[in-house]
């Protein structure tokens, strides 16, 4: 494994799980937990189990990204009176 892209992907992981916690959007809030499970696929391919890569870009990445998106969709910004 090569240590300096193991420290890029541990900062980007990083850096995307607290954009996810601290953006007030949450659509932003959402993108970033996809970005952080593709981050995540990234590493588990580094470390050499595809399969465990796989199902996370799959799940993680893929339908639960795609969940949550219309999740926010679904909802709405203001109350109805």
């Amino acid at each position: 494994m090569i240590w300096q892209f193991d420290l890029v992907l541990l900062i980007l992981a990083t850096l995307a799980a607290i954009a996810a916690i601290e953006v007030k959007d949450l659509f932003a809030a959402a993108v970033f937990l996809g970005v952080f499970s593709f981050i995540m696929c990234m590493v588990w391919t580094e470390m050499g189990s595809v399969d465990v890569a796989f199902t996370e870009a799959a799940v993680g990445a893929g339908v639960s990204t795609a969940f949550f998106i219309a999740a926010v969709y679904k909802t709405t910004r203001r109350t109805k009176d």
